[in-house]
């Protein structure tokens, strides 16, 4: 089974986030392959059973970089080469009202049109429990105010979250692929 993480990240934040999702999709079984959004291949998609993707929230939706890329997809929506995977999103914002929803819900709507089976994080589970965002996974790093300031990187309850994703998706897919629904 097939797992491809794919972000964009400015400062670091995100691609903390992306590596533990990552992580958590290092089920039995799986191969999971990360890249960064600018080493990303499109067509390396059609042979994954999972994708997810994120990046930081620019004033409530995705950024350039992941935007661009996703927009590369046109050809794989027209043959359906999409249809069936499993898909799940997470993003870092700056600010505690900086549009974490509204990201996610933006990075899931390609999703839907490729004909993906989105994944979020029911209130079930125990990481998710207290956060309750349940498109995906949205995480607040303040922005530092001064270039001597440390970066103010995801938590350890953060990361907690992606690995919870992370796991989920490839829990998911991996009960797909042998059901071999799609």
């Amino acid at each position: 089974m097939n797992i491809y993480v794919v972000y964009d990240s400015d400062n670091g934040h995100t691609e903390a986030l992306a590596r533990a999702v990552a992580q958590g999709a290092e089920i039995p079984g799986a191969k999971v392959h990360l890249h960064h959004v600018k080493d990303a291949r499109v067509e390396d998609l059609t042979g994954m059973d999972a994708i997810l993707w994120g990046c930081p929230g620019h004033f409530g939706s995705i950024s350039g970089g992941l935007k661009n890329w996703i927009d590369k997809l046109g050809y794989l929506w027209a043959q359906g080469k999409l249809v069936g995977k499993v898909g799940a999103v997470f993003c870092t914002t700056a600010t505690v009202h900086g549009g974490v929803e509204a990201t996610l819900l933006n990075l899931i709507v390609p999703m839907l049109h490729q004909g993906m089976i989105i994944v979020g994080l029911p209130g079930n589970i125990r990481e998710n429990a207290l956060y309750g965002s349940y498109y995906g996974v949205g995480v607040t790093c303040p922005v530092e105010l001064s270039p001597y300031d440390p970066p103010n990187l995801p938590s350890e309850k953060d990361l907690a979250l992606g690995r919870a994703l992370g796991q989920r998706a490839a829990n998911v897919a991996a009960k797909l692929s042998d059901a071999q629904i799609r």
